[in-house]
């Protein structure tokens, strides 16, 4: 099996069964992940934060953001092979990393960022298959290209599906 890290801000896309798309130590990040399961084409975007300005152009460069994020995954999926109506959507992360009653929503980026991928997915006509999100602990995220699973290990825990 070979790991291919998608680090901050990062999408990564593969359709070789060997590979199995990681993304280290997710607090307030999101791990999205697509999989069309007929071409078994998978790909997976860190995201950091929720939202960019209505301005900002969709490339590489802005996928550190959900929105932004969510459609240069879609695109590369696309391009891969993907069939839209095939994929299927799984996530994790969106720790609130500050626990903390002082702090606001606003403070709480991991529930803004799971909040802008629920509405940013809708947007788009995806449902998603299956999510771990929230909390106050970071995860760690392994998303196989051979299958579509989802596996998440929190600190200090086992891993399991999502």
């Amino acid at each position: 099996m070979n790991n291919i890290v998608v680090g901050l801000g990062e999408v990564k896309i593969s359709n070789n069964p060997n590979d199995i798309l990681v993304a280290y130590g997710l607090g307030s990040c999101l791990g999205i992940a697509m999989y069309d399961p007929v071409t078994h084409v998978a790909g997976m975007v860190h995201a950091v934060l929720p939202s960019c300005d209505d301005t900002t152009e969709i490339n590489e460069a802005c996928s550190k953001y959900v929105c932004c994020g969510l459609e240069v995954l879609l695109q590369k999926m696309l391009h891969a092979g993907a069939l839209r109506t095939r994929i299927v959507i799984r996530m994790a992360g969106g720790a609130n990393m500050l626990a903390s009653t002082t702090f606001s929503d606003v403070m709480n980026i991991g529930f803004r960022n799971i909040e802008s991928s629920r509405r940013k997915l809708s947007e788009m006509k995806f449902k998603i298959a299956g999510e771990e999100v929230g909390g106050n602990i970071g995860r760690t995220v392994r998303f196989y290209v051979a299958d579509g699973r989802m596996a998440i290990r929190m600190m200090g825990g086992k891993e399991r599906d999502v």
